[in-house]
């Protein structure tokens, strides 16, 4: 029961993170000007490593769906959020 309840509350700060960086994106939208077309975001706070570690589980159990990924590292704690959003390119 405690573990479902700590669980819990990484998705909901999960959840406040994905909504704080939608609206960067809305806020900044030339952002996607770089981004390739249907990409797979995925979050890397790099304050809060149990929603990092969840992130990438997730990618690693479900993967991208073939689209192209982009990782977004970004401070959680930041009053106003100024995410690093990067592209890896394969080599």
């Amino acid at each position: 029961m405690v573990e479902s309840k700590v669980k819990d509350e990484i998705v909901e700060r999960n959840i406040r993170l994905t909504g704080e960086i939608i609206r960067y994106i809305l806020n900044n939208p030339k952002v996607l000007d770089v981004l390739p077309d249907k990409f797979e975001l995925v979050l890397l706070p790099e304050d809060d490593p149990e929603i990092r570690q969840l992130n990438l589980e997730l990618l690693d159990k479900y993967g991208s769906e073939g689209k192209p990924i982009v990782f977004a590292r970004i401070k959680s704690s930041a009053r106003q959020m100024k995410p690093s959003i990067f592209v890896p390119v394969a080599a």
